[in-house]
């Protein structure tokens, strides 16, 4: 149970401020005001004693952010749990800043005090921070809530001793917003001082039915569970604002969303979300071939593993659906001539045929794909190929070039999707067979779970609702999509495409309303899903949008390099997508410099801040952009290296969200807001972009009216303000700095000359 004490609210017309504390200063008392002022605390009146004063600029850190929001109806409401740890030798005062979502209405805030969270009562906010500067001056346990514009909730709690932990709960609520056929829900990170100690816990909640799809989210990695008539996706220790999409469907129409993301008038991204309807009423049949590797180097645990991923597979398999069982060494084998219907005998018998493969002699990649290709297509199915192998090819034909181009002519429209296991296979090979084949390609070391991986696209591939679709907007052209090549949609799973955008046709208005009609083939014949959208010519918000489009990009041109050789165009926008979007490549080298060295030739920095883990093979990647791999001719790479390079690319290719990208060991000093990479230097969030030529330094207190003014001109550094109170990042001719000796105030023609210069 929570108790009462008083609290403090301004009204409507002004800001909000909550105030939380012991029962003793619910006693009538002249307050006494005293200014902010850190060491000297000046009062108007006497006796003056001077309180504790709190240390802002260490010690204290939250050790603890939970969060939970529950959907009902299309009301979201958010519980905000966290606890701030004072690690310093003196008392301590947490202050930071907790971004609310757009349209929140706040409701509460319980502080712990003795053990038991304590609620308060709304009064008039000039009173409230008075009283809370009285009770700060008596060492009492006040927290205060102001509102202080743009959605943030600023918090303020005093005292907190040293080795102590403060709990405080925030709670609000919001309206769902529609983004297309999805709500979406947004968790904002807090700000301030000691706010980079741990990162959200989130749990959200919504209706098993009504319509629902299953949860998603293009910034972070979601895990999904049922809890009885009620759903449950968790997101663990995140960073940064978390941005969840419930697709909202009837049971006949798929559920389209779409997010864009538009830095200029001739550069944008759209991310197209397409959700399954909720009934199919049949799912396109399927022709499934497994093809393992059973040579001598595939002997006793690998080799087991892809048994144990031929059995799940096969476990995938409907009554309507045929199979084949492809082994091969020196030569191929076959568990039987031609397809095999998808019966429980035969799939029984192809099981015991799997467990009685062993390992021997060499590899023979070359007959395998003949053999897993040449068979009659049906119409109206769909033919999947997983192909799994552990090493080049060492019988037969043995150069890639040829294999890809016998492949390729023997392909027709199955969708091939490949397994390489360590570092021995024809990475280059496997990836071209692939990505022609509009599948996927997968690397697993060896210490990964082989059964693991290819039971994770056996999944995937279950229940086919629709094949070789196609996506058109109306006045708009949708370019470069990823991933490329031919689309198809299974139930219960999203299909994913980014694409860049350009609008060709004015008369869709200014706001960018237009329509997304996606079109494919079915059992039944063709179906066609549409949906409402925006492509606005200019949009700062969701810079995910372009990264992810970027990432994925990257993966794509990486393959085609290893397909065709490095050339000045290809390898130019790699390292341009690399540098612009903060993306580790092939051939960018990420460099931090120290404060006050100059990014020019022979002038080497005196460490390397930005490098990302390298792996054992010494594959280059990085954080920060701005510096260009060396244009010194590159040694061949060796087995090790192309493995792990086309390890990267596919996982590049498979992104869908930020997350996907980051690397959790470098999280401690390395953050990334939109389109930016920042990495922490003594203390301060730098920004990895290169600061212009000439550009001048403006620097702003944290929690100012500067500091608000600033993110009221220019949205984009909301993110990156919310890494801390210490923050360096470069516009196109302006440098900002968080600092605390910063300006308070900036007037309206200062705010416009930093808006122009950025």
């Amino acid at each position: 149970m929570f108790r009462t004490a008083r609290s403090i609210i301004r009204s409507t017309l002004t800001p909000l401020a909550l105030l939380f504390a012991a029962s003793a200063a619910a006693e009538a008392q002249r307050p006494v005001l005293i200014e902010s002022v850190c060491e000297t605390r000046l009062c108007v009146s006497a006796p003056c004693p001077q309180p504790p004063c709190p240390d802002r600029r260490g010690g204290v850190e939250r050790t603890g952010r939970e969060v939970r929001v529950t959907l009902e109806g299309r009301v979201l409401r958010y519980e905000v749990t966290e606890r701030w740890t004072n690690h310093g030798g003196t008392i301590g005062e947490a202050d930071y800043v907790l971004p609310l979502p757009r349209n929140a209405a706040f409701e509460d805030l319980a502080l712990e005090i003795d053990g038991e969270m304590v609620t308060g009562e709304a009064l008039d906010a000039n009173r409230a921070r008075a009283i809370y500067e009285e009770i700060v001056r008596k060492k009492k346990d006040p927290a205060l809530v102001e509102w202080m514009g743009l959605g943030v909730l600023r918090t303020r709690i005093f005292p907190i001793q040293p080795g102590e932990t403060r709990t405080v709960v925030v709670r609000f609520r919001a309206v769902a917003e529609r983004e297309g056929d999805a709500l979406r829900v947004d968790v904002p990170a807090p700000r301030g001082s000691g706010t980079a100690g741990s990162g959200t816990a989130l749990s959200f909640r919504w209706p098993a039915g009504d319509g629902f799809g299953e949860v998603w989210s293009p910034t972070h990695r979601v895990e999904v569970a049922r809890d009885g008539v009620r759903r449950t996706a968790r997101v663990d220790d995140a960073n940064g604002t978390v941005t969840l999409l419930v697709p909202v469907r009837s049971n006949g129409n798929a559920a389209i969303t779409v997010l864009t993301h538009a830095p200029s008038a001739n550069d944008g991204y759209a991310l197209i979300t397409l959700t399954p309807p909720a009934v199919t009423r049949r799912a396109t049949s399927r022709d499934v071939t497994f093809v393992v590797d059973v040579s001598g180097s595939m002997s006793g645990g690998k080799l087991e593993q892809a048994k144990a991923a031929g059995r799940q597979l096969l476990g995938t398999l409907s009554s309507g659906d045929r199979f084949r069982l492809i082994a091969f060494s020196n030569d191929v084998e076959e568990f039987r001539d031609g397809w095999t219907s998808a019966t429980s005998a035969s799939r029984s018998a192809g099981l015991r045929w799997l467990n009685g493969l062993r390992a021997s002699g060499g590899t023979n990649i070359g007959g395998a794909l003949e053999r897993a290709l040449e068979a009659d297509e049906a119409s109206g199915r769909l033919a999947l190929v997983l192909f799994l192998t552990d090493g080049a090819p060492t019988v037969g034909e043995r150069r890639a070039e040829r294999l890809a181009a016998r492949a390729g002519e023997l392909r027709g429209e199955r969708r091939v999707f490949t397994f390489g296991l360590g570092a021995d296979v024809n990475a280059g090979l496997l990836e071209q067979v692939a990505l022609d084949g509009a599948g996927t390609a997968h690397f697993v070391r060896p210490e990964e779970d082989v059964e693991r991986v290819v039971g994770v696209v056996a999944e995937r591939l279950q229940r086919p609702v629709a094949t070789n679709l196609k996506i058109r907007a109306a006045g708009v052209q949708l370019t470069a999509l990823q991933p490329a090549g031919r689309l198809d949609l299974f139930a219960g799973q999203e299909l994913t495409i980014l694409a860049k955008y350009r609008r060709t046709s004015t008369g869709f208005g200014a706001s960018g309303s237009s329509r997304v009609t996606i079109t494919g083939e079915t059992p039944e014949g063709r179906v066609s899903w549409d949906a409402e959208a925006r492509f606005p010519e200019r949009r700062t918000a969701d810079a995910f949008v372009g990264r992810l489009w970027a990432t994925q990009r990257v993966g794509w041109l990486s393959a085609e390099r290893r397909k065709n050789g490095a050339s000045r165009e290809v390898d130019g926008e790699i390292r341009s997508l690399g540098e612009r979007w903060g993306i580790p490549t092939e051939l960018t080298s990420y460099l931090v410099l120290e404060p006050g060295m100059d990014q020019v030739a022979g002038n080497m920095p005196r460490r390397d801040a930005g490098q990302l883990r390298r792996n054992e093979a010494g594959v280059a990647g990085g954080r920060a952009s701005g510096m260009g791999a060396s244009s010194a001719p590159a040694a061949a790479p060796s087995p090790q290296q192309s493995f792990e390079s086309a390890k990267a690319a596919a996982e590049m290719r498979d992104a869908k969200s930020v997350a996907d990208m980051m690397v959790s060991e470098d999280e401690a000093r390395f953050r990334r807001t939109g389109t930016r990479s920042f990495t922490q230097v003594k203390g301060v969030w730098m920004d990895d972009r290169p600061a212009a030529a000439n550009a001048r330094v403006v620097q702003v207190r944290p929690f100012s009216k500067a500091y608000f003014a600033l993110m009221e001109q220019i949205p984009e550094l909301r993110e990156v303000f919310a890494l801390g109170e210490q923050v360096e990042v470069h516009g196109k001719a302006v440098t900002i700095r968080l600092d605390a000796n910063g300006a308070d105030l900036l007037d309206a023609a200062t705010l416009a000359a930093l808006t122009r210069d950025w």
